[in-house]
């Protein structure tokens, strides 16, 4: 929630500032969505090709006019893929087809969320389960012991990110944020997360910035879209200008 000091303006203006920090929260539910699981469609159309297809052909025919295809490999690249692939997989967000750019996003965080280390996955699907269950301190220090396993794993410091500002730890929160894209420069989730803190702050031409690069990398956010929105209408009315 901003607080109430940051504006001169009247209770019209604070309401829009309130009512843009909910669209940010009905984002990153559906982000979470996204994150959870493909489409259904792409699911069944690569569950028959599963066994035989090869990440490098997936790869290949992810480069189909065929949306379908593309769809199928998709969803096997998200079970298969790597870093080095998200290059491929991060353009299709702009795909023509909005099921296709649904199930690019899934496989991004599907992708993101594989360390490469055995442990180290297994002990972040123990601090998701925490996370889902609400046990957010417990869940801290899983994913502290994630980091302290594996440094280089961008998620489990993205994860931590999540948890402080849950917490209400804003500054530990930044922390971990600038970790997350120091390795992983393109991760439009911890850059909606900075516009998250930053509009708490009261910081809306942060927020606003923040807002701004997450949209360029992934623009079908919805609600950091709408978010995007409120925060100028509130910007134009407090400054007399347009931002």
């Amino acid at each position: 929630m901003l607080h109430p000091g940051s504006f001169s303006a009247s209770r019209a203006r604070l309401s829009s500032a309130l009512f843009a920090a909910l669209l940010i929260f009905a984002g990153a539910e559906a982000q979470t969505g996204a994150e959870a699981q493909a489409s259904t469609e792409a699911q069944a159309s690569a569950e028959a090709q599963r066994n035989s297809e090869t990440r490098d052909q997936a790869l290949t025919r992810l480069r189909s006019p065929d949306a379908a295809t593309r769809l199928a490999a998709a969803a096997v690249l998200a079970e298969t893929g790597e870093q080095e692939d998200l290059p491929h997989i991060l353009s299709h967000l702009f795909d023509p087809d909005q099921r296709m750019r649904a199930s690019a996003e899934a496989a991004i965080w599907a992708i993101w969320s594989r360390s490469g280390d055995a442990a180290a996955d297994q002990m972040f699907e123990v601090g998701l389960t925490q996370m889902r269950e609400g046990q957010l301190k417990p869940a801290v220090d899983t994913f502290s012991r994630v980091i302290a396993l594996r440094p280089d794993f961008a998620e489990a410091w993205n994860k931590r990110a999540t948890l402080y500002f849950l917490l209400g730890e804003d500054d530990l929160s930044l922390l971990d944020c600038h970790e997350v894209l120091k390795r992983n420069p393109h991760h439009f989730g911890v850059l909606a997360g900075y516009g998250q803190i930053y509009l708490r702050k009261g910081d809306l031409p942060g927020a606003l910035n923040s807002f701004e690069q997450a949209l360029a990398i992934n623009p079908n956010m919805g609600g950091v879209r709408a978010s995007i929105s409120a925060i100028r209408e509130i910007l134009i009315r407090r400054d007399g200008r347009f931002i």
